[in-house]
């Protein structure tokens, strides 16, 4: 019986020393980089540094305890994208519509950075909205109201087009008043 215990012992601590070799790996490991020592003293020098390794995680008996070296094989860069991240895809505007139209899309309108004398006229397809951003209730009208949707709220109005037609929006800026002549297709 004492024979038995200590044969199972001994197949124990074989196991688990073989499992511990197994684990520390077999593969060749090549030297670190060593820089040249500076002759001088009166220069300081900076210890080289070293790149850190992946820990190393034990796995079930019979597979590989850590994935293949990779030292002296190149590595693929990924793929270069052709348009860069982030950009929307534009979709082309509709074939009836001029170049110069936009479709029905919201332009926002900031008055605090906007020129309004040099703004005269806009196109949009149906359905656009203008945001006129920094404006008070009731001040921005429309001379066709059966084309629109108009919509205050802080500060903010917005028109939204939602028959063709041409729509004059008049707006107050700097104690004048300003008109947009707004095409809808």
């Amino acid at each position: 019986m004492i024979s038995l215990r200590r044969a199972v012992a001994g197949a124990v601590t074989a196991f688990a020393a073989t499992v511990a070799v197994t684990a520390c790996g077999t593969d060749a490991v090549s030297p670190l980089p060593v820089q040249p020592g500076d002759p001088s003293p009166s220069t300081p020098t900076t210890p080289p540094v070293t790149p850190p390794t992946p820990p190393v995680t034990p796995s079930p008996i019979g597979s590989p305890s850590r994935p293949p070296s990779t030292a002296g094989r190149p590595v693929p860069m990924p793929p270069t994208p052709t348009r860069p991240r982030g950009t929307p895809r534009t979709t082309p505007p509709p074939t009836d519509a001029p170049p110069a139209c936009q479709g029905a899309v919201r332009y926002d309108l900031p008055l605090a950075e906007t020129e309004l004398s040099l703004l005269r006229s806009l196109c949009f397809a149906t359905g656009a909205v203008l945001r006129i951003q920094g404006i008070g209730p009731g001040l921005v009208t429309v001379d066709r109201p059966e084309l629109v949707s108009q919509h205050y709220e802080a500060g903010v109005v917005d028109i939204r087009f939602v028959r063709p037609g041409t729509v004059d929006v008049t707006i107050p800026k700097d104690a004048r008043e300003h008109t947009i002549t707004v095409v809808v297709r």
